[in-house]
């Protein structure tokens, strides 16, 4: 298999003689067997896709690249996304490694600087709204129909299209579909491209059923939830802060068709899972990327069996995103004098 995303993929991607094919090293994210935690919530087996191993620290590379190829394809010299941080990330960096103008639309406060940060340097052009992610998507959207610039938010089909090789690899490495995979829910549309993903190996044969999708918002911030839109969406989740979704009904057809669900966590359920997925399993995601394996906790203490499943949680991004939330609720050790007994008695090895 070609190490090249793109190419590995060719015959489920939208690829002409004339795209592209463009790399940063995205995808071929690592699948691994949580062991501790699929004991404690009683899951036949349980893994976590690490997204977050991707090249600017999210899955929203995967999609970006075939996004890019196509404005590329098609002679476009500029993209334009509204972000939360992500988004912004994989805009600027696919944007400046192949020699496009990065034009990012933010909304004021709630950023993690991690995410930001990569965007400044990368060079894109940052403009912050006072307003929500809702009202950014539609400064950006009015900007691609004013000015040739492509918007590359997931409402970009081929945005969609790239996410969708996630599943792919899950059921390559692990010779089937799951039976159910849990996955964050803010814009929509990353649970709308594993679906379609998940679908499409199963038309072609390689995959025997399709998972169960498992779709869950912050409480704060839950318009599919509740059945409207939210209009001050409120998480410490920022990655799912959104009120509106643009993929709305891709992620409602996710649900139904697959006979999943699409429901709601705490933010108190989403840093439990944080705090969990780190300590039992090695393994530091933003907080949104704790969303799945909050939902399987509380789908599990509710008495929902997994016992004889194999069960997926995606990890979106990582907490190297986020470094102000895990300080947040962490405790900095205290300044000792440089000596061993000092250090014995604190770790209590005295």
């Amino acid at each position: 298999m070609s190490p090249i995303l793109m190419e590995r993929y060719r015959s489920f991607l939208p690829i002409t003689e004339a795209t592209p094919i463009i790399s940063l090293g995205e995808g071929n994210t690592p699948l691994v067997r949580a062991i501790r935690l699929e004991k404690e919530f009683g899951c036949g087996q349980l893994y976590f896709k690490l997204e977050s191993c991707n090249p600017t620290g999210s899955f929203k590379d995967r999609g970006m690249v075939v996004a890019v190829a196509n404005a590329m394809e098609r002679g476009n010299k500029a993209i334009v996304c509204a972000s939360t941080g992500n988004t912004s990330a994989a805009t600027a960096a696919y944007a400046t490694r192949f020699g496009l103008t990065a034009v990012v639309v933010v909304p004021k406060g709630g950023l993690a600087t991690g995410k930001l940060a990569q965007a400044f340097v990368f060079g894109a052009k940052i403009v912050v709204i006072d307003g929500t992610f809702d009202r950014a998507l539609d400064v950006a959207r009015a900007l691609s129909q004013r000015h040739p610039v492509v918007l590359v938010n997931s409402i970009n089909p081929y945005r969609i299209q790239g996410q969708k090789t996630a599943s792919f690899e899950i059921i390559d490495e692990l010779g089937d579909a799951p039976d159910a995979f849990f996955i964050p829910v803010g814009n929509a549309g990353n649970i709308s491209a594993y679906w379609q993903g998940f679908v499409e190996y199963h038309q072609a044969g390689k995959a025997s059923r399709r998972p169960r999708m498992m779709g869950f918002q912050a409480e704060g911030a839950a318009p599919i939830v509740r059945g409207t839109a939210v209009a001050n969406p409120q998480t410490i989740a920022s990655a799912i802060r959104v009120g509106n979704p643009a993929s709305w009904q891709g992620a409602v057809a996710a649900r139904d068709e697959s006979e999943g669900v699409i429901d709601s966590v705490t933010d108190d359920e989403i840093m439990e899972a944080y705090r969990l997925m780190a300590i039992a399993e090695g393994i530091f995601g933003e907080p949104a990327a704790a969303a799945p394996l909050a939902g399987l906790m509380k789908m599990a203490r509710n008495g929902h069996d997994f016992s004889r499943q194999r069960v997926v949680c995606v990890v979106t991004g990582s907490g190297l995103k986020d470094p102000e939330t895990a300080l947040k609720y962490t405790s900095i050790p205290k300044e000792l004098p440089p000596d061993v007994a000092a250090v014995e008695a604190a770790l209590g090895w005295g």
